[in-house]
């Protein structure tokens, strides 16, 4: 059955590549009128819009999605999610069903240009991009990002792995980013998610796609900062993000 459904994966995979190719070059120039025309309102309306129709290109894989959220977050405070990381994604996922809480993204410097509706929206939507490399560079970066979420009750979404995990086992935290945010945006709280199964869309590689996959998106219970030490909040900010991975 498995060979199968390979087989399968490739024509679906050229007309979900099609579809999800044509959502980011229509949605390019919406945002740029979103930003010229309407501002950060605006632009971030077209964002979730975005958001939104690229989960739906799944659709054409057969993918099925779930979210589930036993907590009730607030709409008044800074957040910060920290999730694990399996795929790309990932970002549409926490984008469109975390989207009331205005999400903001720490991404890598690389993905700042050559990628329409992505690059943009990275170099406009008020998301912080590093360079992994370069310390001298990404500390600064973080440290204003944290100010910035905290300045106007937006939520910083943290991958403390720093790179996808291949096949849904999670790796160890890095905890330097993390340690930068509690100390510039102190009174967010600390919402840890996670995400099973979206390395299963890419297990073959970006092509041909995995197809029938369920992924879910699940919220944990929050945590406040002040509420441990720095190494007892570290410690349990990654329990509660594996807890519910299922590999």
């Amino acid at each position: 059955m498995g060979a199968i459904k390979r087989v399968i994966s490739y024509p679906l995979s050229i007309v979900f590549y099609l579809f999800f190719g044509v959502t980011l070059v229509i949605f390019h120039p919406l945002q740029w009128l979103g930003v010229k025309l309407g501002g950060a309102g605006i632009h971030r309306g077209v964002i979730n819009i975005m958001n939104l129709c690229l989960l739906r290109c799944l659709h054409v894989l057969g993918v099925k999605i779930s979210f589930r959220n036993k907590h009730k977050l607030p709409k008044d405070r800074s957040l910060i999610i920290v999730s694990n990381h399996q795929s790309m994604f990932d970002v549409p996922l926490i984008s469109w069903y975390l989207h009331k809480y205005k999400p903001k993204f720490i991404s890598k410097i690389e993905l700042g240009k050559g990628i329409p509706s992505i690059s943009f929206n990275l170099r406009n939507g008020g998301h912080a991009l590093i360079d992994r490399k370069n310390p001298k560079q990404s500390i600064p970066v973080v440290s204003k990002f944290g100010k910035f979420i905290a300045d106007n009750t937006f939520s910083a979404v943290i991958f403390p792995e720093g790179t996808r995990s291949k096949d849904g086992k999670p790796k160890d935290f890095a905890h330097t980013g993390l340690k930068i945010m509690f100390k510039n945006a102190p009174n967010a709280l600390i919402v840890p998610v996670t995400i099973n199964n979206s390395w299963k869309l890419v297990r073959y590689g970006n092509f041909p796609m995995g197809i029938g996959v369920h992924l879910s998106l699940e919220v944990q219970e929050p945590i406040e900062i002040n509420e441990f030490s720095v190494d007892e909040l570290l410690d349990n900010i990654q329990k509660r993000v594996i807890s519910t991975i299922k590999v």
